[in-house]
């Protein structure tokens, strides 16, 4: 089980509603996007796109709550994935489209929903099945031509979570906008940075980045570190056991 999915199990049975783990690209918890046509994530790790901030490090990452409408899942570090005056190059397709998912962690899923124009053209019903490594649908547009901008869900059936992809595509002729040529998902490496532990033996606290091994005391009890996250209100570690080992 995903740490997301062991947070959103142990805050629901303390009564309160799951946030979203900051973590660090090297151990933040990995889900899945559209990697052809390329997505607006997949188009950002691969470069082709300049100024992402840091969605070029995790493409896969683009959660939020269930039932929105945006590219981004609400998450403001993902914002510019929402931004559409940036030169989005839109891929040249026909009124059928194969949109492939590389999924990096094989949630149990509900559906796939697939919507342009805030109108939903298409929709795959898992069933709660565990979907394999990649996934693809073949999906009408529905005799649509020109830009569209098609926005994919992925909908995980046991958590109220769901995975956020935005395609850009050209159908017919005309918009100026470049052909773009699929190409394989790439893998951006993360500069290394440094951080700062908590002292040991140091009170938790909300709002406080935790790397692996920090420890902490709460309560009376000490704690270490077993996942690096950043502490919110409700994540004490009694609370938690998939980010803090008790000593």
């Amino acid at each position: 089980m995903s740490l997301k999915r062991k947070l959103a199990a142990v805050l629901a049975g303390v009564g309160i509603a799951p946030f979203i783990v900051v973590v660090s690209a090297g151990t933040a918890s990995a889900h899945g996007y559209i990697s052809s046509p390329p997505s607006r994530q997949a188009m950002c790790a691969q470069g082709r796109v300049s100024n992402c901030g840091p969605i070029i490090y995790e493409p896969q990452s683009v959660e939020g709550p269930k039932g929105q409408r945006n590219c981004h899942a609400g998450l403001s570090q993902f914002a510019q994935l929402d931004d559409d005056s940036r030169a989005w190059p839109a891929t040249s397709a026909g009124n059928s489209v194969t949109f492939n998912w590389t999924l990096t962690a094989r949630h149990a899923t509900s559906t796939w929903e697939y919507y342009v124009g805030g109108t939903r053209i298409a929709v795959v019903d898992d069933g709660g099945r565990q979907p394999g490594a990649t996934v693809s649908h073949n999906v009408s547009l529905g005799g649509r031509t020109g830009r569209i901008k098609l926005l994919a869900i992925w909908n995980i059936v046991d958590t109220p979570m769901a995975f956020y992809s935005c395609v850009d595509l050209q159908v017919g002729s005309g918009g100026g906008n470049p052909t773009t040529t699929t190409t394989p998902p790439t893998t951006t490496t993360r500069p290394t940075t440094t951080t700062t532990a908590p002292p040991v033996g140091g009170t938790w606290a909300a709002n406080t980045a935790y790397p692996v091994g920090s420890q902490v005391t709460y309560g009376g009890a000490s704690y270490r570190c077993t996942q690096a996250h950043t502490s919110l209100v409700g994540w004490e570690p009694p609370n938690t056991p998939a980010l803090w080992q008790r000593l």
